[in-house]
């Protein structure tokens, strides 16, 4: 395997008038798909597009979106997905550092990144549901030859470039290869999800997002199973397609589960045909797993990765034992250990950062050496996340090393105090956050979310908490919020969550 997109020829191939892309009444076969991201790398091509040219793309889950994605790659390109809910400033700051040199853009977000695009010389190309509108490519342009077969490329040249949002400075551009995400789908749908040509994955994740371009579009490519889109999470939409479409298998951040298990159409979900729900992005209370999966009749199974791991790098599998709360084990082709600070392995039952090698790690960050070797200094990723890990492999997050809240000089892990807030009835969503304070550097702060119709009180669940947690743990601040900041796959940003009085 060299080019990504050698998948697609691969499926079209084999199994050409099945359906591969669902929205709605539209459907689009894998033949059709082949034919028309082999109609984008001719017009690339044609336009003046080199192998190791970065093509950013804006838009929606749309058909669009894997069309100009394979599109780009047949012709040898390299993929730049962006939010397309990013302003003009944004998204000239990812064109300028990626080197963009044209960028497809869906009609509604035309216009900020038209003005990126006359900063930077970008070529913006304005694309319909299933690729480039007429007349956004000159005419010889349009009547370029079509790129049926992949350009070569190595199998560590760069695919894609994913920005990562950081919690800190200015993003970076993680650096995926052909060879990783080749790898990864293949392990997410073998491995994990076994992935079939008679599966309909629901795409309701973001493309744009790691989690959705690997496990929803590339796995489907791989399998040849029909992905029915939903341009933007609805719950009430989700609900919708599940059962129009015998939705067999879910892919999903805990908020989507969340949204959908406490929608008031959820009793008339038909979920008959669904088999295996994979949950990622941010740790899914063990309350909203147990619910759901005891409400639709399936089995959740969580994992655990980054942008910079392609992004599956540990899972709960579907042929061993399953621990709720826990992310699993590494997955073949990828090692997982716990480091301290110094880069030593941590002794058995203590606290680590998780640190990762194998197939799935990246090339590096995008022309940043240094933050490439800070990242990645002795062949390990260092994610970030601190966990645990038990004597049968099965990780479990405690948190985020930047979030961890130290009150008094005691360790505080907004996650255990997160899953005890949503073990109360009238809690549908909580996030916690250290709060500065005077006397103890730090103090535990609680942003909660009631259901609707809910009579409870903030000392109702300060108290509730107070009795299932150690003293120093429980919030002694408490504020509401009428819904929690979140990103664009759904999942709630913590460092966006402070109390109101709290400039």
């Amino acid at each position: 395997m060299t080019n990504l997109a050698a998948n697609l020829v691969a499926t079209a191939g084999r199994v050409p008038d099945k359906v591969g892309i669902k929205l709605d009444q539209a459907e689009v076969s894998w033949s059709a798909l082949h034919r028309a991201a082999a109609a984008v790398a001719g017009q690339l091509r044609a336009a003046g597009l080199e192998p190791g040219d970065r093509v950013s793309l804006i838009l929606p889950n749309v058909p669009a979106y894997p069309v100009t994605f394979y599109g780009t790659l047949l012709a040898g390109g390299v993929v730049v997905p962006m939010n397309p809910l990013l302003k003009s400033g944004e998204i000239q700051y990812f064109y300028e550092d990626s080197g963009a040199r044209f960028s497809f853009v869906w009609p509604d977000f035309a216009e900020e990144a038209g003005k990126a695009a006359a900063e930077t010389g970008t070529r913006l190309v304005v694309c319909g549901p299933m690729g480039p509108a007429d007349g956004q490519f000159d005419t010889s342009e349009t009547a370029a030859a079509l790129v049926t077969e992949p350009v070569d490329r190595a199998d560590d040249d760069t695919a894609v470039i994913l920005y990562t949002s950081g919690t800190t400075g200015k993003p970076k551009g993680a650096e995926l290869t052909h060879f990783n995400l080749h790898r990864n789908a293949e392990r997410s749908a073998t491995d994990i999800m076994q992935i079939t040509e008679d599966d309909v994955i629901m795409g309701c994740l973001p493309l744009f997002h790691v989690f959705g371009l690997t496990c929803g579009l590339n796995t489907s490519v791989q399998r040849g199973a029909t992905l029915t889109l939903i341009p933007r999470f609805d719950p009430a939409k989700a609900i919708e397609v599940l059962g129009r479409d015998h939705v067999t298998i879910f892919q999903g951040v805990p908020t989507m589960y969340a949204a959908i298990l406490n929608h008031p159409n959820a009793d008339q979900a038909d979920t008959s045909s669904l088999r295996t729900c994979a949950s990622g992005g941010s740790a899914m209370p063990e309350a909203v797993m147990k619910a759901f999966e005891a409400k639709f009749g399936c089995q959740i199974l969580e994992g655990y990765g980054l942008s910079e791991t392609s992004p599956v790098a540990s899972f709960n599998m579907p042929d061993k034992p399953t621990k709720p709360g826990t992310i699993g084990r590494a997955i073949p082709g990828c090692e997982m250990k716990l480091v301290d600070l110094e880069g030593n392995d941590t002794p058995p039952g203590e606290i680590g950062e998780i640190a990762i090698r194998g197939e799935n790690i990246m090339k590096g960050y995008w022309n940043r050496p240094e933050a490439t070797k800070e990242a990645i200094p002795d062949g390990w990723f260092r994610s970030g996340d601190l966990a645990t890990v038990d004597d049968e492999g099965y990780f479990t997050i405690v948190d985020r090393k930047k979030d961890m809240i130290i009150r008094g000089g005691l360790n505080v892990y907004p996650r255990e105090v997160e899953e005890v807030l949503y073990t109360h009835p009238d809690v549908l969503e909580a996030a916690v956050v250290g709060v500065p304070d005077d006397l103890m550097g730090e103090e535990v702060g609680a942003a909660v979310v009631f259901r609707p119709g809910s009579s409870a009180t903030l000392d109702d669940v300060q108290a509730y908490v107070k009795e299932r947690l150690a003293a120093y743990k429980y919030p002694r601040r408490l504020w509401t919020l009428d819904e929690l900041p979140k990103g664009p796959t759904g999942k709630i940003l913590r460092r966006e969550v402070r109390p109101a009085d709290a400039s």
